[in-house]
């Protein structure tokens, strides 16, 4: 029987993914260092970040949709936090029982203060990179999450 043989662009896309395979595993080690010192990890850090990023309070629920990632995963870390002081639990008017996620004061300056040691670890990161194939880079990771997530959908 023959096996099919990947086209140029599915050879050029396995190396892309195997790639970013090695890259995602790096980038949370890195992050974890980073924010190692505050008490946290990548994955919390992350968690902090959809808290801020979100417009206003939400379930764990809708904070694992916007990370692409496992609620259970999610609820766990938020319960850490929760007993760590860096974010509290709100009564949701629309749902007894999905209760709305928010940052205390102390999980504000926790985030702020991972932000303040990350930034210039990133700007030199990313010195000699030029915007334009960062910018790039982008686009065809983003394309490829849409893909991937337009065929996660069609298989539920």
């Amino acid at each position: 029987m023959h096996e099919p043989e990947p086209t140029p662009a599915g050879a050029a896309l396995t190396d892309f993914i195997l790639s970013m395979f090695r890259a995602s595993n790096l980038t949370l080690t890195w992050g974890d260092r980073i924010v190692a010192p505050l008490g946290l990890t990548s994955a919390r850090w992350q968690i902090l970040g959809a808290i801020v990023a979100a417009e206003r309070p939400q379930p764990v629920a809708w904070l694992a949709r916007d990370l692409e990632a496992n609620r259970q995963n999610v609820q766990r870390i938020v319960n850490d936090l929760e007993k760590e002081g860096l974010v509290t639990f709100q009564p949701n008017p629309h749902h007894r029982r999905a209760q709305l996620v928010t940052l205390t004061d102390k999980g504000t300056a926790a985030f702020n203060e991972a932000i303040r040691l990350y930034t210039p670890l990133v700007n030199d990161l990313s010195a000699g990179l030029e915007v334009e194939d960062i910018q790039t880079a982008l686009r065809v990771i983003t394309e490829l999450r849409n893909r991937l997530q337009g065929q996660t959908d069609t298989e539920q």
